[in-house]
């Protein structure tokens, strides 16, 4: 049992302390020799073994840290004598849990809590076990043990949570929950309950049984003193209460709680509850915190008796309040309507009497939204709302929040009333005396909200130049102001660099001159030098490189951002598919393994801070971590990651069939990944993307304004992307189920094809079993591509003859030529006499090659020039070559491999009597033709690298017209030149001074030029490997 003080796992502390302090200092030789010498002396003692364990784990030794751990496991089982504790257990159990065998950890407990049944150390450790592995029921019933034998609060809500957990996960149900209230009510009646957070577990258990009226009652009562702020208090009573409303017009409306209701379902939802009393519970909320937008929001929802300002039934994923147009109120008679909103603005008044008016926002939003509220119910009057907005821009305009505080009303205004709200708001700002700062402020919103509202769009060039030019200006002229501040505070004007960055985007996607980007990018590194931590300028520099096909640029300025953690998930998308498409192998590799190793530590310790809530009393806590961590694991993004990470493994071994095979054994020959496709659709992808943070031009990483003709919009791209979003993770998740079969089909193609040369098929039905697979595998391929399998494969044969036009397979390249290189595989086989399946196509090597030749020979001649044609696909030229050229290669090395007399395969390079006699001349022909494949893109990319540097910068430069009579690009850099000749160390400051000095705007050329050169050299190293190892084939046979 229990330790005697002053020993430690049975043995003395003195002894032990040593080699923890080895241990804790990391001189884990030292440990290990101290370790030895203590087991010396205690050779039966399993607290010493642990220790072993411990240090040869943390030394990497983690097969002699197993066997060492599973002595001590069994030395606690064979005798009785020995001591055990929850030091000698907890230790066993963190050497378990970092060699991926928590289940030893776990029945090591079991079997301790077994020999001392009523301990509750031990039986804490059991607990932390199942808590480890997410077993809620065994976490519920151990939990209720301890309950019953100490009779602690906090036991009895460790099971309550893992009801509720089993509840959330989908394991259970009404029972589950009524068991919980009753074992919660049982303990009320005997004991009370005296933590706030135990009364937060009892609401909440209600609410999942939507008992409001429980909850309210209970809230009501003694226990409500748990609680002792009052306006938490009166949040939760009036959440509550809200939701009690919300169930009973539900369950008249036929249980779509959160549709837009007519006019009858509105009727039945102001017979629901008392809407008087919520709405007076709130504003006693509102005068005690009168900033509470959130609060104002279910006031008025109360007031008015809509549905979209009231909070979300307690398991509703999200809690956040609607503010669209759709919550419509109709049903309202109109003096009813007008004598609410009469209340609610005298309301507000009163608000903005007591607090001021520039103290706080939430009043003077509140007005806002109540003239919101009467245009959307047909009574507003929209200059109203105008004089609204510009009295709020007079006191708030400055903030950088305004814009996304004012966007939902600017909604309602129809465009040429938002084209005359912006010029009032013009000259306001220049008629406005406040202080610079504010007035540099101001300017800045104006030309957020001209943003906002798609203005810029429909603007004449001259005018987006001049927006530039005046931009630019006011950067420079503000400089001063941020003389004195640290590097790490924001530049005051910061953001002017951002929207004149849109602006010059803009410009060249209307004129399509290299200019306008070259310009933006030298700004943006400007930008850079005055402050290096500015997060938007890297992101938009790294779309504007990755776009001009600058990504090593690119990659470079997405790992200054310093991403990590969490961060990991939500903003890699900005980097990860571009590089998964490019010859950066060993980059993208490292961003995808370290992309992984977060998110699987995060996986392993996500366990230890749960038990933490639990320990900590935080129950609330608990459930976070538990959905938190389900909905990484259900993320697109990890799957992708964990998918690709495993086909770029393959590209990288492609050009080596035994290194291939090895890399295919340690996936399980693809295997695996046929489960996760089979799973997608049982369980929803999370798509954790933060997509706000991309540049207007690229909303998702899958489309590009830029890469299409100029578009004449009359709003801004971002106004409505839902639909957009909900497309793209559709395609997300086809995608993910297409590539997850790739793996295998890579393997059995590789089987089949080296099965076909073999003299002896259908070894005990192992080649038939195989063929049949990979048939199977292949239907389903051609699924994702729209077509039946016999359809999909006529298609290649009828390409490759010239019967149909190279273009239908131009949104699906890849994947089509991917899918002719794996039916050629299979093919080989169906031809054969004793093939079990009867059907075979037309397609052969000749067929294939005359495909992949077609396919090579277009994407070549459509490739323009990189550094004049920005927007160039050459990702889809990089991809013909690292997969299915890789594939088919590595299905003729297998072919050669097979032809070779077995025990007497050739070294390298040697010659082969046997094989001209083994292997079809289609198979020579067909190394022959993937070469000359090969030798073209080699000479292509040799063009490209081969033009000289300085030569290449010269004509980015030329770009930049330096004539200041037209609407050409130059005049921003022309600039940020003057600034940077006339800047003043005194005027500036010192550390500004010096930044805009370093400034030069030819490296920015430069830069490009040489990312681009050595993009194409990679992928032109890519290329000659694969030559070599065909030359090396020619030489074999």
């Amino acid at each position: 049992m229990a330790s005697k003080f002053g020993m430690a796992g049975g043995i003395p502390e003195r002894r032990v302390r040593p080699v923890w302090d080895a241990i804790d200092s990391r001189q884990f030789k030292n440990a290990l020799k101290l370790s030895t010498a203590l087991l010396s002396k205690y050779p039966n003692s399993s607290y010493a073994l642990a220790l072993k364990a411990l240090i040869l784990e943390r030394m990497g030794k983690l097969e002699e840290a197993l066997s060492v751990c599973i002595n001590a496991k069994e030395l606690l089982y064979k005798n009785d004598s020995i001591l055990i504790d929850d030091l000698t257990l907890s230790t066993l159990q963190i050497v378990f849990q970092r060699l991926d065998h928590l289940d030893m950890a776990t029945s090591c407990y079991e079997y301790a809590c077994g020999k001392f049944p009523n301990n509750l150390e031990l039986m804490m450790g059991l607990f932390n076990c199942y808590v480890r592995e997410y077993s809620f029921v065994k976490q519920q019933q151990i939990a209720i043990k301890m309950y019953k034998i100490a009779g602690e609060e906090r036991f009895l809500l460790w099971a309550v949570c893992s009801i509720q957990l089993q509840v959330f996960c989908g394991n259970g149900g009404e029972k589950l929950l009524q068991l919980a209230e009753g074992l919660l009510k049982k303990h009320i009646a005997s004991h009370s309950l005296h933590e706030p957070e135990a009364l937060s577990v009892y609401i909440s258990l209600l609410e999942q049984q939507a008992k409001y009226g429980d909850a309210l009652e209970v809230l009501s009562g003694n226990l409500g003193s748990l609680i002792m702020i009052e306006v938490d208090k009166l949040r939760i009573q009036l959440a509550v209460l809200c939701l009690l409303f919300v169930l009973q017009a539900g369950s008249l409306c036929g249980n779509n709680l959160f549709a837009p209701w007519d006019r009858g379902k509105g009727r039945l939802l102001a017979r629901a509850g008392d809407y008087g009393g919520a709405a007076d519970i709130f504003q006693k909320v509102l005068r005690l915190c009168p900033d509470d937008w959130e609060c104002f929001l279910h006031y008025l929802g109360c007031l008015l008796e809509d549905d979209c300002s009231l909070p979300r039934v307690a398991n509703s994923p999200s809690s956040q309040v609607s503010t669209s147009m759709d919550c419509k109120h109709r049903h309202l008679a109109d003096d009813v309507f007008d004598s609410r909103i009469s209340r609610a603005s005298e309301f507000v008044e009163q608000l903005i009497a007591e607090v001021g008016s520039d103290s706080v926002r939430g009043p003077g939003l509140a007005n806002l939204e109540i003239e919101r509220r009467k245009l959307i119910f047909g009574k507003g009057n929209a200059n109203k709302l105008m004089e609204d907005l510009i009295l709020y821009f007079s006191r708030f305009g400055h903030l950088a929040c305004f814009t996304a505080d004012v966007e939902v009303f600017l909604q309602v205004l129809p465009g040429d009333r938002k084209k005359e709200l912006l010029e009032k708001l013009g000259k306001s700002v220049t008629s406005s005396s406040t202080a610079s700062k504010n007035v540099l402020g101001q300017h800045i919103t104006l030309f957020k909200i001209r943003e906002l509202i798609g203005d810029m769009f429909s603007l004449p060039e001259g005018d987006l130049v001049g927006f530039a030019v005046q931009m630019t200006e006011m950067y420079c002229q503000n400089l001063p102001l941020s003389k004195d501040l640290d590097i790490q505070e924001s530049v005051y004007g910061e953001e002017f660099l951002t929207m004149t960055c849109n602006v010059l985007v803009q410009l060249f996607w209307r004129k399509q001159h290299i200019g306008y980007l070259l310009e933006a990018i030298m700004m943006l590194e400007l930008g850079l030098t005055v402050r290096r931590y500015v997060w938007q300028y890297k992101i938009l520099l790294l779309h504007l490189y990755s776009y001009w096909n600058a990504l090593p640029l690119a990659y470079e300025r997405y790992k200054s951002l310093d991403v990590k953690n969490i961060l990991l998930e939500t903003v890699s998308h900005h980097i990860l598919p571009q590089m998964l498409t490019s010859p950066l192998l060993v980059d993208a590799d490292d961003l995808l393994k370290g992309y992984l190793r977060f998110m699987d530590e995060h996986f392993k310790e996500s366990a230890d801070l749960t038990f933490l809530a639990y320990r900590h009393r935080n129950y609330s806590k608990v459930i976070e971590f538990v959905q938190f961590k389900e909905r990484l694991q259900r993320s697109s993004q990890y799957l992708t990651a964990k998918i690709e990470g495993s086909i770029l493994h393959l590209k990288r071994k492609a050009n080596s069939i035994e290194e291939a095979e090895s890399a295919l054994e340690s996936l399980n020959y693809g295997s695996d990944f046929l489960d996760v496709s089979n799973e997608i659709q049982s369980k929803k992808l999370t798509f954790n993307e933060d997509l706000q943070l991309r540049p207007w031009w690229t909303p998702s990483y899958d489309k590009n304004y830029l890469s299409g003709p100029y578009e004449d919009m009359s709003h801004h791209p971002r106004e409505n992307p839902r639909n957009e979003v909900k497309e793209a993770e559709a395609k997300v998740t086809r995608t993910i189920e297409k590539r997850s079969l790739l793996p295998r089909l890579i393997y059995l193609s590789i089987q089949c094809a080296s099965s076909s040369v073999k003299g002896n098929f259908n070894v005990n039905g192992f080649d038939s079993k195989v063929s049949s697979e990979l048939k199977s595998l292949l239907e389903c391929y051609a699924n994702f591509l729209g077509l039946c399998f016999q359809d999909a494969a006529e298609l290649v044969i009828g390409v490759s003859c010239g019967q149909k036009s190279f273009e239908v397979f131009s949104s699906n390249l890849i994947d089509w030529m991917n899918f002719a290189v794996f039916l050629n595989a299979w093919n080989l086989n169906s031809r054969k006499p004793n093939s079990s399946d009867g059907q075979a196509f037309a397609i052969n090597w000749q067929v294939l090659c005359s495909v992949l030749e077609q396919c090579i020979s277009a994407k070549i001649s459509s490739t323009r020039p990189l550094l004049s044609s920005p927007g160039t696909d050459l990702s889809i030229l990089i991809q013909l070559v690292t997969e299915p050229l890789s594939w088919h290669g590595l299905i003729i090395q297998s072919c050669v491999r097979s032809s070779l007399p077995s025990g007497k395969k050739k070294k390298k390079g040697g010659p082969s009597e046997h094989s001209n006699t083994q292997l079809s001349n289609e198979i020579k022909n067909s190394i022959s033709s993937l070469y000359g494949m090969i030798d073209q893109v080699i000479k292509w990319l040799e063009e490209q690298t081969d033009k000289p540097i300085d030569g290449n910068v010269d004509i980015l430069l030329s770009s930049l017209a330096r004539e200041q009579n037209d609407d050409a690009p130059g005049k921003v850099v022309k600039i940020l030149e003057n600034l940077v000749s006339s800047v003043n160390d005194i005027e500036v400051g010192e550390r500004i001074s010096q930044a805009l000095r370093s400034w030069k705007p030819a490296d920015a050329a430069r830069k490009i030029v040489t990312a681009q050169g050595t993009a194409l050299t990679e992928f032109l190293n890519i290329c000659e490997s694969k030559a070599k190892v065909l030359q090396a084939l020619k030489l074999q046979i």
